[in-house]
């Protein structure tokens, strides 16, 4: 017995020490970087230096080293070229593995592979399920816990480790869109400096009534032509200003009409100026306010 362990440790050091000398990556774990864990019986192996992985063909590859010392496999190796050759025995079981070879022999039978033992990460890795199962202990997969569970006493077992729950997705707060009448207003300061054009409706140039209708149109809102029209059909006469109602001016009979943007502010379409920002508490347009009409 003495005899057989001091064999089965120099067996896995000689294992150890080729991985180190001949090892490059030579593949890529699947894209999930999920944990993934091995049970034996009611026992979590634990990986100190490197972990299992799902590789692209979804097959469990383990560490060959920490696998043999826990189920106790002899191992053996060989350089062939670039590749290693592992041999694993166990009872009156043998498997030869060759790296990279989707081919095992097991007690001289040719037996294909769906992935083959592969050198990664500076180790020798083996896909799991085919050694042990081969070795007659069957494999439980758990999905939620993502445990490998090797039921080498035959019997079922419960996961050794539960997973945490997943942590909540944080909360993105909420865009408020601004309000149609904040949008009207928002439109209506892109236009600053367009020419005042008499009967213009259009980004080419406006009159003070074309300038109100055509921003308040495109929000689907329909406003009469002229700003007598406006005053006297459209809307609601309010005294509590906010920003979207319209204002109106009259030199004897109103004539002019703008759009409130708050603070004692409006703008709209000038003969002098073109589109600008002007307030209500001026001499010249504070003496011709005579009102304003809420269509939002």
């Amino acid at each position: 017995m003495k005899l057989f362990t001091k064999s089965f440790i120099c067996s896995c050091a000689l294992v150890c020490a080729a991985v180190s000398l001949f090892s490059a990556p030579s593949v890529q774990a699947a894209s999930s970087t999920s944990t993934v864990k091995v049970q034996v019986n009611d026992e979590l192996i634990q990986f100190p230096e490197v972990q299992p992985f799902i590789d692209n063909a979804g097959t469990l590859q383990v560490p060959l080293r920490v696998l043999s010392e826990k189920l106790g496999y002899q191992v053996g190796w060989a350089k062939q070229e670039s590749d290693i050759v592992v041999t694993l025995i166990n009872k009156q079981q043998t498997i030869q593995l060759t790296t990279d070879e989707k081919q095992a022999v097991v007690n001289s039978k040719k037996i294909s592979l769906e992935s083959s033992p592969t050198l990664y990460q500076g180790n020798t890795y083996v896909p799991l399920r085919f050694i042990t199962e081969t070795f007659g202990s069957p494999i439980e997969w758990n999905e939620a816990n993502r445990i490998a569970i090797v039921n080498v006493d035959g019997k079922s077992h419960k996961p050794a480790w539960i997973a945490p729950p997943p942590a909540p997705a944080p909360k993105v707060a909420a865009v408020a869109k601004p309000s149609v009448s904040d949008q009207i207003v928002q439109t209506a300061n892109t236009f600053m400096g367009t020419p005042y054009v008499w009967g213009g409706t259009t980004p080419g140039g406006f009159d003070c009534s074309g300038f109100v209708r055509y921003l308040y149109e495109a929000k689907g809102i329909d406003l009469p032509r002229t700003s007598v029209q406006m005053y006297d059909e459209a809307g609601t006469r309010v005294m509590d200003l906010k920003a979207g109602d319209l204002v109106f001016f009259a030199a004897g009979s109103v004539n002019h009409v703008g759009i409130y943007l708050g603070n004692d502010q409006f703008i709209s379409a000038t003969t002098s100026r073109g589109v600008r920002i002007d307030s209500l508490a001026s001499s010249y347009w504070g003496s011709r306010y005579v009102g304003a009409k809420r269509v939002l």
